[in-house]
């Protein structure tokens, strides 16, 4: 008997191994954008230069008079003539001797996608990837440019755009000093909790630059389109009426002066502009907003742009190798208008900035130009409760030194 004992454990013993090898083996069920891809024979492929959704279609086996179908049938709500290069896209096949297509999944970023039925019913659907967002406060400190200091910490490059975005006004990014250190309190989207897909706002920052510490807290106060602006500490307007250039430049090869040597036309002669040098096709912003009068050419300024932004200022671009904006059209501050070139009277790739104050072509570095939009006095008690605890957080979190 006791051996009839010790053989059945052992029999049982072999059986739990047996099955907990079994379990241990099942492949994961691959599940995306809806379906289960085990149930489909999947295609995987990026859209290169050249392919169209005809082209696509053909190599997988549906003849064109069916892409015509599909086509007109979904064309209110998707136009497959418009898919880009580089993305990806599936096809979900069926497991039959045919592989007929079924399924149709374009990528038109990270989070948005659709999904194109190619069977008997044809229909669209537009979907969403489930996203995350999740808090995170960072700190950092300059030794040679913000993008190395993000990158010395693993961050996204995006954090470098949006810190150059909230302080455009106030700090000349081209005029960091090594030890300049800033802070940020952010949230970060993240597909099915793990793929980084960017950032979903900033909340609060502080920079400080030259010792000077530059505080900016995300706030609404138009409720009308719900776009939310950056204040300071004081309640303050970080954005100002004009941008402190119209582009990411390289240098300022020459500035405003009643006497300067043209270095084309070999005489010395008044330069009512400044010169900022940058590389060929570097976009050309509007400093404000405005309504463009001049979008033309001539030889001695190119192809140039002229903005007039209200009664009191109007600008002018000069010297671009194509402009984006014709006259007429009205455009907004940080808005393309054209591209670096040298078009006109001009030995190398920069743009020159003119600046009008009533008519008159002045210098703009000596303008006490005007600041956006201030909060209202009935909005006050409520914003400086709002940043309370966020400069609160902001103050505790450590700043990092070199």
């Amino acid at each position: 008997m006791l051996m009839l004992a010790i053989v059945s454990c052992k029999n049982e013993e072999e059986k739990n191994e047996a099955t907990e090898v079994a379990v241990k083996k099942k492949p994961k069920v691959e599940k995306l954008y809806g379906f289960v891809f085990d149930d489909y024979d999947v295609v995987r492929d990026t859209i290169k230069r050249g392919d169209f959704f005809g082209s696509i279609m053909d190599r997988n086996g549906v003849g064109p008079g069916k892409v015509y179908e599909i086509t007109e049938e979904v064309k209110d709500s998707f136009n497959p003539a418009r898919i880009t290069a580089g993305k990806k896209y599936f096809v979900l096949r069926a497991k039959d001797s045919a592989k007929t297509p079924e399924y149709f999944i374009y990528e038109n970023d990270k989070i948005n996608y659709t999904v194109l039925a190619l069977g008997d019913s044809v229909y669209v659907q537009k979907k969403k990837r489930p996203v995350t967002i999740k808090k995170r406060e960072i700190s950092g400190v300059v030794t040679s440019s913000l993008s190395e200091a993000m990158q010395a910490q693993g961050l996204s490059n995006m954090l470098v755009y949006e810190l150059s975005n909230i302080y455009q006004w106030s700090i000349d990014f081209f005029k960091l000093q090594k030890g300049d250190q800033f802070k940020m309190v952010y949230h970060e989207k993240y597909i099915d909790d793990t793929i980084f897909a960017g950032i979903e706002k900033v909340d609060a920052a502080v920079f400080k630059h030259q010792d000077k510490p530059f505080y900016a807290f995300r706030y609404n106060t138009d409720t009308v389109s719900g776009k939310p602006s950056f204040y300071d500490s004081e309640a303050k307007a970080l954005q100002s009426f004009f941008l402190k250039a119209p582009l990411n430049y390289t240098r300022i090869s020459s500035r405003y002066t009643k006497r300067r040597f043209h270095p084309v036309q070999k005489r010395w002669k008044a330069h009512l502009g400044t010169d900022y040098a940058a590389p060929y096709n570097t976009p050309i912003v509007s400093t404000a907003n405005g309504t463009v009068i001049a979008s033309s050419y001539t030889s001695g300024n190119g192809n140039y742009v002229k903005i007039r932004h209200n009664g009191k200022y109007t600008t002018q671009y000069l010297h671009m190798t194509k402009r984006a904006v014709r006259n007429g059209e009205y455009v907004r501050q940080g808005q393309v208008i054209g591209y670096v070139g040298s078009t006109g009277l001009a030995t190398g790739p920069h743009v020159c900035y003119r600046f009008w104050v009533n008519g008159k072509q002045v210098d703009p570095f000596r303008q006490n130009l005007p600041s956006a939009e201030k909060i209202k006095d009935s909005l006050k008690d409520d914003y400086f409760a709002y940043i309370e605890p966020l400069k609160k957080e902001l103050d505790q979190i450590p700043y990092k030194h070199i």
